[in-house]
């Protein structure tokens, strides 16, 4: 999972999508990069290994000048670590076109075969992110057109959807002539548009989560509806066409769970208020297997599941109590891409309030377990600091 955005304006866009990226930056920690391009079609472009504020400096904003750009934080799913890997990844032919890709191809390997044995087209890593962007490439150079239109454009968008398999929001610049986003058929990564007034025609903004729109003045149009593709030019004109043959919606439930900052809302639904029902939920599970339960105080482990433990305090009639202090200067454990890194950094993470913990039986929540590598120490550091019973739940489990 990753974090994108695309914005179109009247005047440079750079220093708005640096902005946008910082708070998307909760999606990916590994690398960022900048793709920006003016009216003359000249592209300036930045991208390296590491957080957004320490990738782009003052010397490499004044740089980045042009009035239409995307912008991209990585997480690793597929594919290695290293700059190479870093987005937004360009292929020259056709017009110049890159990419930030959020998402997985579940069939990456068979198409980078297709691209090499029968379409001749060179792979420089093994990112499905690359895959994505010479199969769009390839569909889009197959209408043999100079000046495409939408309708060209949203053409080899519906072939490389009948080709690509998996999860996928895209925004591609497409060089000297605008900005693409499109989203998978089921729509399991989300994809937003906001709009804003400018002094001669209106301003778009397209990202992974819609908490950032209005921060930078955009105002939220909608999400993009899976298999839905939006075609932005360089002069400001939109254009929207549903490009999937069956698109159905199918969301990643991660994203309400833990991805997601909770000021979004995804397909219209309210992360925040998701993450309070799912307390609900678990509230409801715990008085029907334990009616008669001995809790004493349930703690959160911050950030993502302190909502839904709030609630499933609230629920309980049990003391809320916060007895974790979070370093905010370490980032996401489960989004760090080794796991030696991920064990050490738990403890560095997570400082504990043996106040809240001594004597006393504890509910500890946490949203999920995907690796087990924070539950297991922070167990560890409950018992440790005199905890008289620790038990531990997941809200993502209730949903």
């Amino acid at each position: 999972m990753c974090g994108i955005v695309g914005i179109s304006a009247e005047t440079n866009v750079a220093a708005e999508i640096y902005d946008s990226l910082l708070m998307l930056q909760h999606r990916g920690q590994d690398a960022a990069g900048m793709v920006v391009c003016d009216l003359d079609g000249k592209l300036k472009s930045r991208k390296s290994m590491g957080y957004v504020r320490d990738v782009f400096q003052q010397n490499h904003m004044e740089k980045l000048i042009g009035s239409y750009g995307i912008g991209h934080v990585r997480y690793p799913t597929a594919g290695g670590t290293g700059k190479e890997f870093a987005q937004p990844m360009y292929v020259n032919s056709p017009y110049g076109i890159s990419i930030a890709h959020n998402g997985n191809l579940t069939n990456a390997k068979e198409l980078a075969n297709q691209l090499f044995h029968a379409e001749m087209r060179h792979l420089n890593t093994d990112s499905d992110s690359e895959v994505l962007l010479n199969i769009f490439a390839h569909e889009l150079a197959k209408q043999r057109e100079i000046y495409p239109s939408a309708e060209h454009i949203f053409k080899a968008v519906s072939k490389t959807h009948r080709r690509c398999d998996g999860a996928y929001a895209v925004i591609a610049l497409i060089t000297g002539h605008g900005i693409l986003a499109f989203r998978d058929t089921n729509g399991i990564r989300p994809l937003s548009i906001g709009i804003r007034k400018g002094n001669d025609r209106d301003e778009y903004i397209v990202a992974s989560e819609d908490a950032l729109f209005s921060s930078q003045g955009f105002t939220k149009l909608r999400d993009v509806d899976p298999g839905e593709a939006v075609f932005i030019d360089k002069n400001g004109n939109l254009f929207f066409q549903q490009c999937a043959e069956e698109p159905m919606k199918r969301p990643c439930i991660f994203e309400y769970v833990y991805f997601s900052r909770p000021d979004s809302k995804i397909d219209e639904i309210s992360v925040y208020k998701a993450r309070m029902r799912m307390g609900s939920k678990l509230a409801e599970s715990i008085k029907s297997i334990r009616p008669d339960h001995d809790i004493d105080v349930v703690i959160p482990i911050p950030d993502s599941s302190t909502t839904a433990a709030l609630q499933l305090a609230v629920d309980l009639n049990v003391p809320y109590r916060e007895g974790f202090v979070k370093n905010r200067y370490i980032g996401r454990t489960f989004i760090m891409p080794y796991q030696e890194e991920r064990k050490k950094s738990v403890r560095r993470k997570l400082n504990i309030l043996d106040l809240e913990f001594q004597g006393k039986n504890v509910l500890l929540v946490d949203d999920s377990i995907v690796r087990g590598t924070t539950s297991k120490k922070i167990i560890e550091m409950a018992k440790d600091s005199g905890a008289k019973k620790s038990l531990f739940c997941i809200s993502r489990s209730s949903n």
